[in-house]
This record gives structure tokens, C-alpha cells and sequence, in this order.
């Protein structure tokens, strides 16, 4: 007999993901809905730059923000897909793809 194992997806979502871990509430995804892209990662920038007085040196971060940018969308598609097939569908990667990017990101390991 065939067992119907629901996808780890269809369960998943970002946003509860980082309130599990404190790390975001109701307001501040409010707040958050406000901003562009642009001013969110203008912000994060200026307030981690603050802790070292703005010297940032060697983060080498416009040769890395394309890698950045798509593992922003990697994760929407996991948490806003119902099934892995959705996800890659979305991504425009195979199964294979889709499923070394979920290991490598290490998700669903808590569940």
C-alpha cells in the first residue's frame, strides 16, 4: 500500500520560521511591508555598519548580492509553494535542484 506523506512544504513558512526563533513578530512584518527592497537592504547595511563605526571593508558585498538575492527567492518559494513540484516549477530548476538547495539550507532538519 502507498502512503500519502504530505510535503514538509505545504507546512512551511518563512514568517513563522523567524518568530519560532524571535527573530520577527506581527508589527515589525508590518513595518517591514512598508519598505522596498531597496530601503531594507539599505537599512540592514547602515544598521550593521553602525556597530563598526560604518567600516565595512571586505565584505565584498556587490559581487555577492546576486547569490543573496536568490537565496531571498529560494526562500519565498519554499515557504509561499505547497508542494517541493510548485517550488521548482517557480525557481525553474529541477527536483534534483530544488532538493540540494533544501539540504544545503538546511531546512525542514526540525521537523
Amino acid at each position: 500500500m502507498h502512503m500519502n506523506k504530505q510535503s514538509p512544504l505545504k507546512n512551511y513558512s518563512l514568517s513563522k520560521a523567524l518568530r519560532k526563533e524571535k527573530k520577527s513578530n506581527e508589527e515589525f512584518e508590518i513595518m517591514l511591508c512598508n519598505l522596498t527592497l531597496e530601503e531594507l537592504i539599505g537599512l540592514k547595511l547602515e544598521v550593521a555598519g553602525r556597530a563598526v563605526k560604518h567600516k565595512l571593508y571586505g565584505l565584498r558585498i556587490y559581487d555577492r548580492i546576486g547569490k543573496i538575492c536568490k537565496n531571498g527567492i529560494f526562500k519565498y518559494a519554499i515557504s509561499a509553494a505547497q508542494s517541493k513540484k510548485e517550488a521548482s516549477m517557480f525557481l525553474g530548476m529541477s527536483m534534483k535542484q530544488l532538493n540540494y538547495y533544501i539540504r544545503r539550507e538546511k531546512l525542514f532538519e526540525n521537523e
